[in-house]
């Protein structure tokens, strides 16, 4: 009896998480599937006779709508632009934290940390303020400077580019403290090795600190890009995908067909293709690690 127990014991402990996963993840998930080879509107939520098999009607309409390959050039354009920021900037003052022993580098772990709990759409409203082009601060510096003021939100690159800034400022904090904890987990030995050697500081970060955290970076770079691929609090509040679509993002375009036009079957087919999306590109960066890891 004590044996089975001990063999069996780990199920009865994942049992409670496995059936929450599955009503809250796995359910949904195939339901919204099931409604993206339909016409669900609400119509079809008034009366079921109304729902139709439409096949993958909807996924070709989805791939030819303009207003959806715009949305993914959005969304690449934040990933391309905004994952790398995030890593560099993150870890960067990451390294500079660490290294620091004074007790205003424990201050700034705070400070850098608060934007990531922040409630997003509070900050997006201070943030839309500060982009005010009448009144924001960020243009009254530029005139204090005697520079010309900038569209911050009204021209569709520059606006892409501000949401950037207002994403990036909120996701160095979390990842910050990845990274922290990463670098204090590398042997003090090594380094005083590379010391002896000879070895200067930015000799010691490229041959040891950054092989070092790989994997930490590895985990940081995949959480970013799944997050940065569903990219939709920032424009939602801020733009609401404008101007002209300029900042829509897919997340936006999904959660716009979805519930604003309730074109459900629409929007799940959308949300469909992000998913595969982002499985796609999840299992390249496994593979890519993979491989760098039998080399090694």
């Amino acid at each position: 009896m004590k044996s089975f127990f001990n063999n069996k014991a780990p199920y009865f402990f994942i049992t409670p998480t496995l059936i929450l996963l599955a009503l809250f993840s796995l359910l949904p998930i195939a339901v919204a599937l099931v409604i993206s080879f339909t016409n669900m509107d609400l119509a079809g939520l008034a009366d079921y006779s109304n729902i139709k098999f439409v096949g993958f009607e909807n996924y070709v309409s989805v791939i030819s709508d303009p207003v959806f390959m715009q949305s993914i050039y959005n969304t690449l354009f934040y990933v391309i632009i905004g994952v790398p920021l995030v890593i560099v900037f993150s870890l960067g003052i990451a390294l500079l934290i660490n290294i620091g022993t004074h007790r205003i580098f424990k201050a700034f772990r705070v400070v850098y940390y608060l934007p990531s709990i922040t409630n997003v759409v509070a900050v997006a409203v201070v943030w839309s303020y500060l982009y005010n082009p009448s009144f924001g601060l960020f243009n009254y510096v530029l005139e204090l400077l005697n520079l010309p003021a900038i569209p911050w939100l009204t021209e569709p690159t520059i606006a892409k580019i501000s949401l950037i800034m207002l994403a990036l400022w909120r996701a160095i904090g979390l990842n910050m403290i990845i990274f922290i904890a990463a670098l204090q987990g590398i042997p003090k030995s090594y380094y005083e090795a590379a010391q002896l050697d000879g070895a200067n500081t930015w000799q010691q970060i490229t041959s040891i600190t950054i092989p070092m955290l790989r994997f930490a970076i590895f985990f940081v770079s995949i959480t970013t890009m799944i997050g940065w691929l569903q990219f939709f609090e920032e424009p939602f509040v801020m733009t609401q995908g404008g101007p002209l679509d300029g900042t829509t993002s897919v997340a936006l375009f999904i959660y716009r067909n979805g519930f604003q036009l309730s074109n459900f079957g629409y929007a799940a087919a959308g949300s469909f293709v992000l998913f595969i999306a982002i499985i796609a590109i999840t299992l390249f960066q496994f593979s890519l690690q993979r491989k760098e890891s039998d080399l090694t």
